[in-house]
Order: C-alpha cells, then sequence, then structure tokens
C-alpha cells in the first residue's frame, strides 16, 4: 500500500486531478447505482410480501368455508338419533353414503358409533375388512367436550389414510342421553390440491400446522424449498424446523430452508387454532430485478466511457495553464534579475501568475536587504576588531597596576595582571566570534575583578546560570558591554555599595538571561534612547568602545529581529537588561530559527 502512496506522490497534478475526478465520481454513480437497487429490491420485496398476505387472507377464508361444510354435515347427522334403533341398520349405511356422495369434495369416510360399540360407515365393506383403531380415541374425544364439536390431530386412518376427524355426539331429542357419536375423517389431500395452485410454484410453498404444531396439509415431495426428515414414505418436515414455525410470530421473517433463506409469512390462527404460513424463496426477489441490475451495467459502461473522456478534457483545461507557468518558474536561475510572466488570464491561473510576479519583486527585494545586513554585519565585526581595547582601559588598569606595586600590593599585582592577561587573550582570540556561555561569564568575572581593584569594593557581583544553559552558544562580549554599563552609569555615580545579578535559565529552546543592578537606573527617554542612538565616541570607561546598541544589533543580525536586549528601568531604583536569544549547544549544526 505505502508502493502504491509514493508512486501516487511522485506523479503530476494532471494525473492526480485525474485519477481523483475520476474514481470521485465512478464511486459516487455506483454508490447510487446500488442505494437505487436495494431500494428496487425493498420495493418489490415488500409489494410481494404484501400480495402474499392478501392471497394467504383469502386462502384461510376458502379453507373456513370449506372446514364449514363439514361442520354442516356433522350437525345434520347429529340430529339423526334415529338411526341408532335396533333395525336401522340399513337406513343408517345408506344415509351415510348419500351424505358422502354428495359431500365427496370434503369428506372422505363417515361414521356412527353406538354406545353399545356398533359401527357404521359409507364403506362398510372395506372397514369390516381393515378396521380402523382410531375409533375408540375418537369417540371419547366427542364425549370430552359436554356435547361440543371436537377436531382431531392429524393420524393416519386405514380409509382414508392421513387426515383429521370431526367428532359430535348424537342425543336423543330431549338432549338427555347420547345415543352414539357422528365421525367425520376429511379428505386432507384434496384440500392441499385445492390450496397448492395459490399458493405454491417453483419459489413458494406452504404449510398449515395445527394448535399441536401437527402438520395438515400434504406436503409434495417434489418440493425443494423445505427440510424433510429423509427416508419416509411421506415427506415430512424435520422436527426442529417444526419447533422454529411455532416459535415464529405472526408477520413476516427470514429463516434458513433446506440450503437456502426463506421469507416466511405466518398467519393468524382460524377458528381450529390452525396457522397457514407461506413461504418465498429469498432468491427470488434478487431474480427479478436481475433486469434492472442489467440497465445499471449498461448504463455504468456509458458513463464511464463518458466519464473518462470529460475528465481527460477538464483536466487538461485546467493542469496545461499550469504546466505552462511551472515550465516559466523552472527556467528562473539569477534571482538577481527579475523574470516576469505575460498575464493574459483573469481566472485562478492569472491570480497565481500576478501572485508570482509579486513574490519575483519580493525575492528582489528582501536580497537587497539580506546584502546590506550582511555589509552592516562585516561591519559591525570589523568594528568589534578595530575596538578590541579601548586605550583609556588599558592605561587605567596598568596605572592601577603601578599603584598597587607602589604599596607593595604584590598578591593584588599578580591577581590583576592574571586578570587582565586572561580577558587580553580571550579579546584578542580570532578563531571564532562565539565563545561558550560559561567563557563568557569567565571573561566577565576578570573585567569585574579589574574593576574591583581599580574602585574597591564598590559593588558586589552574583551569577546564578543553570547548568544546562553554560554549554550554550553566545557572541563574544555580549554581557560585557551591559555589566559594564551598569558599573559606570549605575552604581559608580550613586557612591554607595551595589549589587549586580546576572541569570540565565533555558525556556522552550531560548536562552534568557538578565543584568539587574539597583544603580541610579534611568528616566523614560533615557531608556529609549539607549538602543537607538549609539554614542560615536567611546567613554574612557570603556574595555571594547562597544556601547549596548552594538550588542542589541549584533544579536539581532545573527538571530533575526525578534530577538536582542530590552531595558526596563526606574529612576533611581536601578535597571534590568534582559536578553533573549535561541539555545544552540556548542558543537552542534544550528537548527532553523523560530520566534519566541
Amino acid at each position: 500500500m505505502s508502493g502504491w502512496l509514493k508512486r501516487y506522490h511522485r506523479v503530476g497534478i494532471a494525473t492526480k486531478q485525474f485519477v481523483f475526478l475520476f474514481f470521485v465520481t465512478f464511486i459516487m454513480f455506483i454508490a447510487l447505482a446500488l442505494n437505487n437497487l436495494r431500494d428496487a429490491e425493498a420495493l418489490f420485496r415488500d409489494q410481494v410480501v404484501r400480495d402474499a398476505q392478501q392471497l394467504i387472507g383469502r386462502t384461510n377464508q376458502y379453507i373456513d368455508s370449506y372446514l364449514d361444510n363439514v361442520q354442516n354435515m356433522l350437525l345434520l347427522l347429529s340430529t339423526r338419533d334415529d338411526l341408532f334403533l335396533e333395525g336401522q341398520e340399513e337406513e343408517a349405511l345408506k344415509t351415510l353414503k348419500t351424505y358422502a356422495s354428495y359431500n365427496s369434495s370434503v369428506a372422505r369416510t363417515l361414521y356412527l358409533i353406538s354406545e353399545d360399540g356398533r359401527v357404521f360407515s359409507n364403506n362398510q365393506v372395506t372397514y369390516e375388512i381393515i378396521g380402523n383403531p382410531h375409533l375408540k380415541s375418537l369417540y371419547r374425544l366427542a364425549l370430552s367436550n359436554y356435547g361440543a364439536m371436537n377436531v382431531s390431530e392429524p393420524y393416519s386412518s386405514p380409509l382414508s389414510g392421513t387426515t383429521i376427524a370431526y367428532v359430535l355426539p348424537v342425543t336423543d331429542k330431549d338432549k338427555s342421553h347420547t345415543k352414539g357419536v357422528a365421525i367425520v375423517e376429511i379428505d386432507l389431500e384434496r384440500l392441499t390440491g385445492l390450496v397448492a395452485p395459490l399458493l405454491v410454484n417453483d419459489n413458494q410453498t406452504f404449510t398449515i400446522i395445527s394448535r399441536k404444531n401437527n402438520v395438515i396439509t400434504y406436503t409434495d415431495p417434489k418440493d425443494k424449498l423445505l427440510p424433510y426428515v429423509p427416508g419416509t414414505f411421506l415427506p415430512q418436515l424435520k422436527p426442529e424446523f417444526l419447533e422454529s414455525l411455532a416459535e415464529l410470530p405472526i408477520g413476516v421473517r427470514t429463516m434458513q430452508g433446506n440450503d437456502n433463506s426463506l421469507v416466511v409469512i405466518k398467519s393468524t390462527s382460524n377458528r381450529l387454532g390452525w396457522s397457514l404460513i407461506c413461504f418465498i424463496k429469498e432468491d427470488f426477489f434478487y431474480q427479478n430485478v436481475l433486469k434492472l441490475y442489467q440497465n445499471y451495467r449498461d448504463a455504468g459502461m456509458i458513463w464511464l466511457v463518458v466519464l473518462f473522456i470529460s475528465t481527460w478534457i477538464m483536466t487538461r483545461h485546467f493542469t496545461k495553464p499550469v504546466r505552462g507557468l511551472a515550465a516559466k518558474m523552472d527556467r528562473v536561475r539569477d534571482l538577481g534579475v527579475l523574470s516576469h510572466i505575460s498575464i493574459d488570464r483573469s481566472d485562478e491561473i492569472g491570480r497565481l501568475a500576478r501572485s508570482y510576479n509579486a513574490m519575483m519583486e519580493r525575492i528582489h527585494t528582501l536580497l537587497n536587504e539580506t546584502k546590506e545586513m550582511e555589509a552592516k554585519k562585516k561591519q559591525f565585526e570589523l568594528n568589534m576588531l578595530q575596538s578590541q581595547i579601548a586605550p583609556h582601559f588599558l592605561y587605567n588598569t596598568l596605572a592601577c597596576i603601578s599603584s598597587l606595586a607602589r604599596q607593595g600590593r604584590v598578591d593584588d599585582v599578580r591577581e590583576t595582571i592574571k586578570s587582565l592577561v586572561a580577558l587580553l587573550s580571550f579579546s584578542f582570540n580570532k578563531s571564532s566570534e562565539y565563545v561558550t556561555l560559561a567563557e563568557e561569564l569567565e571573561g566577565l568575572q576578570r573585567y569585574v575583578q579589574i574593576q574591583r581593584v581599580r574602585y574597591g569594593d564598590v559593588f558586589k557581583l552574583t551569577i546564578d546560570v543553570d547548568q544546562a544553559a553554560l554549554q550554550g552558544k553566545l557572541l563574544k562580549l555580549t554581557l560585557q558591554p551591559v555589566v559594564e554599563n551598569a558599573i559606570f552609569h549605575g552604581l559608580v555615580p550613586k557612591k554607595i555599595k551595589g549589587h549586580i545579578h546576572v541569570r540565565g535559565r533555558l525556556a522552550q529552546g531560548m536562552l534568557r538571561l538578565s543584568i539587574c543592578d539597583d544603580g541610579l537606573g534611568m528616566s523614560p527617554d533615557m531608556v529609549q534612547s539607549l538602543l537607538i542612538k549609539p554614542k560615536d565616541v567611546p567613554s574612557k570607561y570603556s574595555f571594547t568602545g562597544m556601547g549596548m546598541i552594538n550588542v542589541h544589533e549584533r544579536i539581532r543580525l545573527h538571530y533575526g529581529r525578534p530577538y536582542g536586549l530590552k531595558v526596563r528601568s526606574l529612576l533611581g531604583k536601578g535597571t534590568l537588561v534582559r536578553l533573549l536569544m535561541p539555545f544552540e549547544r556548542w558543537g552542534e549544526e544550528p537548527a532553523a530559527q523560530e520566534k519566541p
């Protein structure tokens, strides 16, 4: 992945724009097409489900009317208590055959069972040969509900096959005595055959389950949608599948069928507690939107070609002028000579060309300013080298040493000469204009020691600098002019013992130095002129002839305008001078400077 990103970053802006426009637009088209397809699938699915729910409702009504015929026939039989009398056997058989022939579409086998155990059937001969072992349980079912009509669960009858039975007790005229039971075994195969054309096709099937989760209808051996128990003569649904059907709520759900996903629509229970369940293969919904997929595919191919051509034209229109501008900019070599670009456009490209011309003019101005600053920097360095030692300072120091010698203060003479030699060595060292802060402080202490010998104990110097800051790189003779100014213009004229405090800290990559004295102080006008008007004639007390303005300008020339000296002073209270510059450890490469 990183390799592809590197290649992408290396290609031109025209290629990047083309790739971005093409793929973003194409992805948006694909997303819109997929969204529309999903909406179409959902609409078709909802329509099919609504149609199926309406069909299930009508089918339930049809089943109820079908079963109403069975109930009516059973009610008619229950009024014929005379058929159970002695000598009415022929009449009973004849009546049962008549009822069976009139209701052959719903009834398969009819029975009358007397209280003494006699059984009459419309298929009497067949019954007498093979019998029906379920009649006793059906007889008990009929008597178990206080004379009301009952319906059995599905069972296998020798005469009717897989069936269910409607049972009803038959009483005498005054309802005081039960003469027997009337039983009707309905034709489930025919019931299934009547319902199947409405609900069964290659993508759809149905089943009816009873209140006790038994299958009422026949199942089609060719049905491939539902899971069946293998090896059964009449296909039977797997028990776990039947249990999941019983737990399904009323409405529409999705469940797994026989190696396929099914949309299941379950109806409310009818009067007998039966539930009609319709199964629709989920792939059926996608098959019916296949044409829509093909239409989108064709439209997508046409759109791809149109998008490719239009994106290429758009990219060429915008990037060709930019390439021309880049080619002209590449031909710029001599920054000292202004190279203007002719402008013949008013759009963003024209604005870019005008910005380029303005940039070149600004660069030319900056080059001139840089040259001037370099010239000033060299002049300052030359001035510093020319005025390394001010004659007045050297004369006064030697005179002081001579006076000490006449007084016999040999130790003071030795220490003063040692400080003067170290100070001269520090000043005359031309190897670099930079020193460490530790070296600068050592030179400062040598200078202060000479001034103490000359003026006595009129001031005290305290140095408080972070240990980590001592190896920081500093311009030579940065602190000495500031301390010199504090001694001769702040403390000596005050004629009382004063204090000079030098403090150094590191903060956020900056070296912050401060020199504070409790001398005479300065007025605001004097503070303002201190860093603006340099003195033309060095003071007779000066060591180098360099004033504070020189220190301020040197720092700004080397590090930039945000850096330098800041002076705060109160007349009669003292003066505080702050120096700010980037911290660079001695021996490290200088980092890019940032504004403080």
